[in-house]
């Protein structure tokens, strides 16, 4: 019986360190179901989702919402310190639990659960010690590897929050390019607006490397697409959407814009939206956008915000076969992690973040 359950003991060790190595050092996406991420993100975020949405406002809702990505992180670093202290008790009670307690009294399986725990952390308060070759053999292996664990996860949480900043740093410049929700019909009635079509280019090219940061990033730490923007009407979703529609849109033919940078920039974009899927076990869905944005009212948009397409019924056609390939996997994301879908052509009046004010305005007086 001992000797079954130390057995236990060494294969959850086993099986929590390569669940920890494949999360935070492994730098590639690993879709195997038994893992401890996707466990939490399934069976945590729905209830957690389903409280958020009992607040009264869309500002609270967003706000409960955004505690769930650094909380997760915590918590999985939580669960498996916990795993391992209490595997290394399993493998100490199979080794007929092997300590001199301070009291004289025989050790129990509490004992091996609080040798184990003051080990992993390295206190080494000595009042437990080990009375045998083999505990002292124990006591070692659990002290390197709890301070590589410490190590370990110390340096995790920078990386995720590098990675968050400079995914949000891009997100926060698209604000006063195609508003707050952005548009992508936004975007090309602003460029046109002030004679800026030909800064389409630049500004495709640098989110074709943004997409791909967040592609590569998104994959090595999946927890990361938890954690929401900073600012409101905006998320890493939408804007992948965002960028999706309007290369979209150009590869649709209008006169005057070069397809080649739209293409190269749909190409990343669609591949990292699909990966993700992928990545974060989300099934592509049926879009609602269909409905709401229509390739016509799409095209007679950007026909309304300077664009000129030679031939309109190409050009649906064009927009239509690129819509079905990525607009499934883009609604899946946005249902996924309740962030919105940017709509193609904005409804009403929304003033861009940057233009937004505290409520309590300050009067300057110079």
């Amino acid at each position: 019986m001992r000797l079954l359950v130390g057995t236990a003991g060494v294969a959850l060790v086993l099986l929590t360190l390569r669940d920890a190595f494949e999360t935070v050092i492994l730098p590639r996406s690993v879709v195997r179901l038994l893992r401890l991420s996707r466990t939490i993100n399934a069976v945590l975020w729905p209830f957690w989702n389903a409280a958020a949405s009992r607040a009264r406002t869309d500002a609270r809702r967003e706000r409960y919402r955004s505690f769930y990505g650094p909380l997760s992180v915590i918590l999985m670093l939580a669960i498996w310190a916990a795993t391992l202290v209490v595997s290394f008790a399993l493998v100490g009670w199979g080794l007929h639990s092997p300590w001199r307690v301070g009291n004289g009294q025989p050790a129990t399986f509490v004992d091996d659960v609080y040798v184990s725990g003051t080990t992993l952390f390295t206190l080494g308060l000595g009042d437990v010690v080990p009375n045998s070759r083999m505990s002292e053999i124990l006591i070692v292996s659990e002290a390197g590897i709890g301070l590589g664990f410490l190590t370990v996860s110390v340096a995790y949480l920078p990386v995720i929050y590098q990675s968050f900043s400079r995914r949000e740093t891009q997100i926060t410049l698209l604000d006063a390019w195609a508003g707050s929700p952005p548009s992508a019909i936004e975007l090309i009635r602003r460029l046109t607006a002030n004679d800026a079509l030909p800064e389409l280019q630049p500004f495709l090219q640098d989110w074709e490397r943004w997409t791909a940061d967040v592609l590569e990033s998104h994959i090595s730490y999946p927890q990361i697409a938890y954690f929401r923007s900073q600012h409101g009407r905006q998320s890493w979703v939408s804007s992948l959407a965002t960028i999706l529609d309007v290369s979209a849109l150009v590869l649709a033919g209008p006169d005057g814009v070069a397809r080649w940078r739209a293409r190269q920039t749909f190409a990343i974009t669609r591949h990292a939206v699909v990966d993700l899927c992928q990545v974060l076990n989300v099934a592509p869905r049926k879009s609602p956008r269909w409905q709401t944005d229509p390739v016509d009212a799409i095209l007679t948009a950007a026909e309304g915000a300077g664009l000129r397409f030679p031939d309109r019924a190409d050009a649906a056609r064009q927009l239509t076969s690129y819509r079905k390939m990525y607009e499934p996997y883009v609604s899946g994301l946005s249902a996924a992690l309740w962030m919105d879908l940017p709509r193609w052509v904005r409804e009403g009046v929304y003033r861009d973040n940057w233009e937004a004010s505290p409520k309590r305005e300050i009067e300057l007086h110079l």
